[in-house]
């Protein structure tokens, strides 16, 4: 359902879509979470090999990125809220499947079962640009980082409901690790049905629609006695709906800033991932316990979601540009102390990590809200899922590289070549391109 333009009040529906993108993004996390914490533990007791223990991980990761493309066409053709419900939809059957997988104990079914349990991840990155749409561009930052902050709350509770998820499996007759998935299931199906009652209007059939009769109004004030004729042959403002990366990847060759705003996240991203996965093992190497390294990743993740919405501010207030560059500082800064802390637990570790995430969400904040602002309505959906495709196959490639680089050269040499990435952040978010594309209100 889309309003006429002349029934919306458009602030007032835009408070309504944040605190339903808020209320869905919290249940998908708690969904996506519970099925994280356990994922490796499961893998590994499939498998009966630590070796493979990180398969899942990479399966759930891979599917993250390549959903993205389906997810992009359906919400370029019927909306935010059908691409939205489309990817938690994929991570209920995925997460169904690891749950059979667990059962029959079949590892390759769990490796399906992950790959699809990724749509969950996707459409909690999607549910970012949806806080978008209908943002005034004086609070656009700050609108898509709320949303992204109530990312921390699922990220927080769904570890917790390991203890939990034992006890339920084992009045369900399920293997012990794998109640935990249930909670998975629960929180898809609350996400899914909050998207699909309360996310209405759809925001971006909503945004286009304003475009267009804003549009439609420029026009009749320029030319006031010209009237529209169909069967005079002339086409204009006719919408295209192709949420194909092909269009994504057309739209950014002739977008200087659009392409900026990509690069900015998926080096930020390549970044992250990269020192992150490590850190466990460069820390289990030093003989630290396991509570001390679960406490070190949740620091980092507090730096990655709890201070977005200052940065989104920030993005309002300063642009978006400067906080890309003050993110690939940050980065930098992060890869530099971890590459200096000594194996095993250190303050030195703690901090960097805190950082790392920090820099992680200055890149994510703004070059959401830059790719956002400076692309139209309707090529929206293309660039961002070529933004978030191309991010999660650079957080997959940092994964990888990232055991080989630390098995070779040690994690020393991993961080101070993240380092390197850090700067090359800075001199994008730095760079003057010649604006081609118009802000789009």
């Amino acid at each position: 359902m889309v309003l006429a333009p002349a029934q919306l009040d458009r602030a007032t529906l835009q408070r309504k879509v944040v605190r339903t993108l808020v209320g869905s993004q919290i249940l998908s996390g708690v969904g996506m979470a519970c099925g994280i914490a356990v994922g490796a533990l499961i893998a590994e007791d499939l498998s009966g090999t630590e070796a493979l223990a990180g398969v899942g991980t990479t399966a759930q990761v891979l599917g993250t990125a390549l959903l993205t493309i389906p997810v992009a066409r359906a919400t370029a053709a019927r909306g935010r809220r059908v691409g939205l419900r489309w990817g938690l939809a994929v991570a209920f059957v995925g997460a169904s499947l690891v749950l059979v997988a667990a059962v029959l104990r079949s590892f390759p079914l769990f490796v399906v079962g992950m790959f699809l349990f990724g749509g969950g991840t996707t459409a909690n990155n999607q549910t970012r640009y949806a806080a978008a749409d209908l943002a005034d561009p004086a609070r656009r930052g700050r609108d898509l980082s709320i949303v992204v902050w109530a990312t921390t709350i699922g990220s927080v509770v769904g570890p917790n409901l390991v203890g939990p998820g034992k006890a339920l499996a084992h009045r369900l007759g399920l293997p012990e690790l794998a109640g935990t998935f249930v909670f998975s299931l629960v929180g898809f199906v609350a996400a899914w049905l909050v998207v699909d009652r309360l996310l209405r209007p759809d925001p971006l059939l909503t945004a286009r629609a304003l475009d267009a009769a804003h549009r439609e109004e420029g026009r009749r004030a320029a030319a006031p006695d010209v009237v529209a004729d169909p069967a005079s042959g002339g086409v204009a403002d006719v919408p295209n709906h192709d949420g194909s990366m092909r269009r994504g990847l057309a739209v950014v060759r002739s977008n200087p800033r659009a392409l900026q705003a990509i690069l900015v996240m998926a080096l930020g991203h390549l970044v992250m991932v990269s020192v992150m996965v490590m850190t466990p093992i460069h820390m289990k190497h030093g003989h630290a316990e396991l509570e001390v390294i679960g406490f070190v990743i949740s620091v980092h993740i507090l730096g990655m979601f709890a201070l977005s919405p200052l940065v989104g501010a920030a993005v309002d207030r300063w642009g978006a540009p400067p906080v890309a560059m003050t993110g690939g500082v940050v980065l930098t800064v992060a890869s530099l102390l971890a590459s200096r802390s000594q194996a095993g637990w250190s303050g030195l570790l703690l901090v960097a990590l805190f950082l790392l995430g920090v820099g992680w969400s200055c890149t994510l904040v703004s070059g959401s809200t830059l790719l956002t602002s400076v692309v139209t309505t309707d090529e929206r959906p293309a660039t961002q899922g070529l933004a978030d495709v191309l991010m999660g196959l650079a957080g997959a490639g940092g994964g990888v590289a990232a055991g080989i680089v630390v098995g070779s050269l040690g994690y020393s040499a991993l961080a101070s070549g993240s380092a390197a990435v850090g700067v090359v952040i800075l001199v994008v978010g730095a760079a003057r391109v010649r604006r081609t594309a118009a802000d789009v209100s």
